[in-house]
């Protein structure tokens, strides 16, 4: 797939599709546009657990912390990461390793390799892209 452009397609639909986000790289920080996106998705009615090892065990915006994906019981729809693009290359591995269906990179975040990996597994990718953006743009289309 062509990551250098999506279609209002491809994006509303998945952000109708996904109901659990895994959000990694979540901040407790409200400046951090991770805790930013995380209460923006709260509030669209979509359950997200924050990820990220060094908070494991508290709560941001009232969701408890876990580690990594493979804390999170259940199944998870989107993992939307908010980690660099190199790191990104194992969070996609680890949502592939999880069953997730969508792998969402933020902006700046872009791994061909990993989105290539993720593709082959059957899993829907967007690289340099927020979510809270795009559902602004796709949402009242």
């Amino acid at each position: 797939m062509d990551h250098s452009d999506y279609s209002v397609d491809y994006l509303k639909g998945i952000l109708t599709s996904v109901k659990r986000i895994a959000l990694v790289g979540a901040s407790n920080k409200p400046e951090r546009a991770s805790y930013r996106v995380m209460r923006f998705l709260l509030e669209m009615g979509y359950d997200v657990i924050p990820v990220n090892p060094g908070l494991a065990g508290s709560e941001i915006l009232g969701q408890p912390v876990v580690a990594s994906l493979k804390d999170i019981t259940g199944p998870i729809d989107m993992v939307d990461v908010f980690r660099n693009s190199e790191a990104a290359g194992d969070v996609t591995d680890e949502a592939i390793a999880v069953g997730a269906k969508v792998v969402w990179m933020q902006l700046n975040v872009s791994n061909p390799e990993a989105a290539a990996r993720a593709e082959a597994a059957g899993l829907q990718v967007v690289m340099d892209r927020c979510p809270k953006i795009e559902y602004r743009s796709v949402m009242f289309v």
